[in-house]
């Protein structure tokens, strides 16, 4: 494997970072979304939304290299307070400190390299400098791959569940708990 690395983004990596996610979406999500939404994914619209948070926030934005190839991507910063509620709906006693894994991608063609633990584990750094102390990500219930890479990392369900629209079909999320502290997969 050529040098792999993780990086804070910059803005000049919007377009690669904005390529990374639509078609890993359309990859990975063809059996969860329906196919008007997939084809429907704007590029334009969100290179602009990418460029835009990683000049400006909230999220800190961090990019995989394999040699000379962006490969992936992680965002991750402060979380919502309506996010961080247990599962009950009261709110969370750490909710200030509780850090939003909101994208966390890795081309399927460059999976299984290290790269989302790499990304993770340097989220996770920035996250606890930034005051952090624990960490949430939402991801898709049907998606094995992602729940499989999270458990690698220690976190766990914590008993909350969320149901969004997806073009009239509900896509139900489980919401992950983990900890800043540890090396990833």
């Amino acid at each position: 494997m050529a040098d792999a690395t993780v990086r804070p983004a910059e803005p000049s990596d919007a377009t690669e970072i904005t390529r990374i996610q639509l078609d890993t979406w359309r990859a990975a999500y063809a059996d969860l979304l329906p196919a008007e939404i997939l084809d429907g994914l704007d590029a334009a619209d969100a290179e602009q939304t990418w460029r835009q948070t990683v000049e400006q926030g909230p999220a800190a934005v961090f990019v995989a290299a394999e040699g000379a190839w962006l490969v992936g991507f992680c965002a991750a910063g402060p979380a919502p307070e309506d996010e961080t509620a247990d599962a009950d709906g009261s709110p969370a006693k750490d909710s200030a400190t509780v850090a939003l894994v909101g994208t966390l991608l890795v081309e399927p063609r460059w999976g299984r390299r290290g790269h989302g633990g790499r990304l993770l584990a340097e989220a996770g750094k920035a996250m606890r400098e930034a005051g952090s102390t624990r960490g949430i990500a939402w991801v898709p219930e049907q998606d094995k791959a992602s729940l499989r890479f999270y458990e690698r990392a220690g976190w766990v369900p914590d008993g909350t569940v969320r149901t969004l629209d997806a073009g009239g079909r509900p896509l139900r999320e489980i919401r992950l708990t983990g900890t800043l502290l540890r090396a990833c997969p």
